[in-house]
């Protein structure tokens, strides 16, 4: 009931060398395309596209993929049984409508996995502060957010091991391991409440709230090379829809 240190500071790869907003532009293409589409063949070219990016992003050993990736991979077996079991389709056309959610929600969520993975947190506040002219109050404090994971999954170790130290241990009850798992989630709540309090008030001590235009100690450039990452990504798009137009898939959520 361990909850891994998934989301600790991005080391630098190959995917590192493209900037933050290209990678983000990149993802609302993606993100448009995924949910515009209702079929399975589109989410599938897209997600193989995305596969493909795995080892740029140092995500080539199946551990650290696991341990980033697993709430993902759970959340999206959860939504294909729910389409299965619940849904008004009935055999093939049940499994393959919940296949078709599942792919969907992994291709959506994958770039984001990605991007945290490649990209130091305070590169991107730099770039939406640079490029996007996102207001420094909100790229900061999604930076110290960034920086706050890893220590809430430090905590969460924490809280579970002074809880076994005390007897509190579910054993094999699965009703007792879900009471204990609501219990830590609260207390890793009240504490990430606390720890952001403090930290706000920090901020706003240092002038974060001041109103100022501030300028940026460490320079975002747009190079050609994120010109063709987008590029790149919405080739993969209109090669998906293509496919999926061409094999008599296609089939938009509008529609």
């Amino acid at each position: 009931m361990s909850l891994p240190m998934a989301l600790g500071p991005a080391r630098p790869v190959p995917l590192s060398a493209v900037n933050p907003v290209a990678q983000l532009t990149a993802i609302a293409v993606v993100t448009v395309v995924l949910l515009v589409s209702g079929d399975l063949v589109t989410p599938a070219v897209v997600l193989a596209g995305e596969l493909a990016l795995l080892p740029a992003a140092g995500l080539h050993r199946p551990r650290p993929l696991l341990a980033r990736t697993w709430p993902l991979l759970l959340s999206a077996a959860g939504v294909a049984w729910v389409n299965v079991a619940f849904g008004s389709l009935d055999g093939a056309d049940a499994w393959l409508s919940g296949a078709t959610w599942g792919l969907r929600v992994v291709a959506l969520a994958l770039p984001g996995i990605l991007l945290v993975a490649a990209t130091d947190p305070v590169r991107l506040a730099d770039a939406l502060t640079t490029h996007w002219r996102v207001s420094g109050r909100f790229a900061y404090g999604a930076l110290a957010a960034l920086r706050l994971v890893p220590l809430l999954a430090a905590e969460w170790e924490t809280i579970r091991l002074a809880r076994r130290a005390r007897g509190m241990d579910a054993g094999a009850d699965p009703v007792a391991h879900l009471r204990l798992l609501g219990s830590t989630a609260f207390g890793l709540l009240v504490a990430a409440v606390r720890r952001g309090t403090r930290l706000a008030t920090a901020m706003d001590a240092r002038g974060f709230d001041s109103g100022m235009v501030r300028s940026s100690a460490r320079p975002s450039v747009l190079r050609p090379t994120d010109a063709w990452f987008v590029v790149t990504a919405v080739v993969l798009c209109a090669v998906a829809v293509t496919l999926s137009v061409l094999s008599g898939s296609w089939s938009p959520v509008l529609g």
